[in-house]
């Protein structure tokens, strides 16, 4: 053999042993999440002679994962419904998939990620996973990156069609939007406990009819900031959205909110907070109530989900709130929201009432959480001239939810 086939062979077993040598994981996670529901005045507010609801919400979610070095790729399917929704023998086509992407990254922290995949910034205030929600959110998009310990700058492009058109561009399909452009970008400061977030969004809405369709766009921009000095949390945000919405008016519309948490013991924290939604879309021309787009809104604005992100006459949000864990495995939280508008209903006064939201977790078993919540609504005439119902009547609801999430094989070679 000459020395040139020598140094060939050779170097061709170096570079078989180095990707060999490269440390595949492949991970199997399973998650079935239960969650019973007693409505008697949730999301609307129930009226006279209407009966409450009962029902059994259910996901089962399998995930595939698999990362070797600079690539990853996983693979997520989840059946959703509720308990008695197909017949005893019918097959069932809810199956979706939440997750299916790929990402290839650098070692100096350059990324790309392609697919189907959950989109979750900041407190999720205008981006949101929607765990809550039996389907969550998800997005087929493109998200260029970088990612370093101190800054994070992202950039995501969407566009949906409902299927591969020959001619024509008209969107007609399920998602909200027709297109997407994000950028986002987080600093994260090495010498204090300050975080700081700017986003940027544009919304390609389409409106019209096919054949007669036009694209409207929509920016939403804004900051995040939070600051955790020793036993404090301190958060604060701001967006502001211009543009057109689907009906053509001129959006001119804001929100801010500010939030204030304080850890009394290692057990025990009390927080206080508030958040305006402008309102205003009295004019056939301008819209100026706030859209908190694909957050997880359920968050923010009371467990009932009576107002959105959204309320076309704006929303004043005063909050306080209690958490404690008396034990290891057990916590407990208790909410407090003064709900009024930011523009009068009509000849209606401001004040929408008053929510309190009750939420049990305990951990049963590694993999296994059990959860239980209730609710009440308060509520003035105002609430039900808006949302409708008879606000006289007790709202209140009630569930308990049990979700048992373990990963079920990791496996190295």
């Amino acid at each position: 053999m000459t020395i040139k086939k020598q140094l060939l062979t050779v170097a061709f077993l170096v570079m078989a042993t180095a990707i060999y040598a490269q440390e595949n994981v492949f991970t199997v996670d399973a998650q079935l999440r239960t969650r019973g529901e007693h409505n008697h005045g949730a999301i609307t507010p129930i009226d006279d002679n209407e009966q409450s609801a009962n029902f059994i919400n259910e996901r089962a979610r399998l995930s595939l994962g698999w990362k070797r070095q600079n690539i990853e790729v996983k693979a997520s399917v989840q059946h959703t419904g509720v308990w008695g929704q197909d017949d005893i023998k019918q097959p069932n086509g809810r199956a979706t998939m939440n997750e299916a992407w790929a990402k290839i990254s650098t070692d100096n922290g350059l990324f790309a990620k392609i697919g189907r995949q959950q989109l979750a910034y900041d407190d999720e205030r205008i981006l949101g996973g929607l765990d809550w929600n039996v389907n969550g959110n998800w997005h087929d998009a493109l998200k260029l990156g970088y990612d370093s310990p101190q800054n994070k700058l992202h950039l995501i492009m969407a566009i949906n069609q409902t299927e591969e058109n020959n001619r024509g561009d008209y969107y007609g399909g399920p998602m909200p939007y027709k297109g997407m452009i994000t950028a986002w970008y987080h600093y994260q400061s090495d010498i204090m406990p300050l975080g700081i977030s700017l986003m940027a969004m544009n919304l390609g809405l389409e409106v019209g009819v096919e054949g007669h369709g036009r694209t409207n766009h929509m920016q939403t921009m804004g900051t995040d900031i939070s600051f955790k000095p020793a036993d404090w949390n301190i958060h604060g945000a701001f967006y502001y959205q211009r543009g057109s919405d689907l009906y053509s008016r001129k959006i001119n519309a804001w929100m801010a909110s500010a939030k204030v948490e304080y850890a009394i013991d290692p057990c025990l924290k009390v927080n206080v907070g508030y958040d305006h939604l402008s309102g205003g879309t009295n004019s056939m021309s301008e819209n100026r109530a706030f859209n908190a787009l694909y957050g997880t809104h359920h968050k923010f604005y009371g467990a009932m989900d009576y107002f959105p992100g959204s309320l076309s006459y704006g929303l004043h949000d005063l909050q306080a709130g209690v958490s404690c864990q008396p034990l290891q495995w057990l916590s407990a939280k208790l909410d407090y929201h003064y709900f009024a508008t930011v523009e009068k209903a009509g000849a209606h006064d401001n004040p929408l009432g008053h929510e309190l939201d009750l939420q049990l977790t305990a951990n049963a078993m590694k993999d296994v959480t059990l959860t239980a919540g209730f609710s009440t609504m308060l509520g003035t005439e105002t609430f039900t001239a808006i949302k409708g119902g008879n606000h006289e009547k007790f709202q209140d609801w009630i569930w308990l939810q049990l979700n048992i999430n373990p990963r079920v094989l990791i496996a190295k070679w």
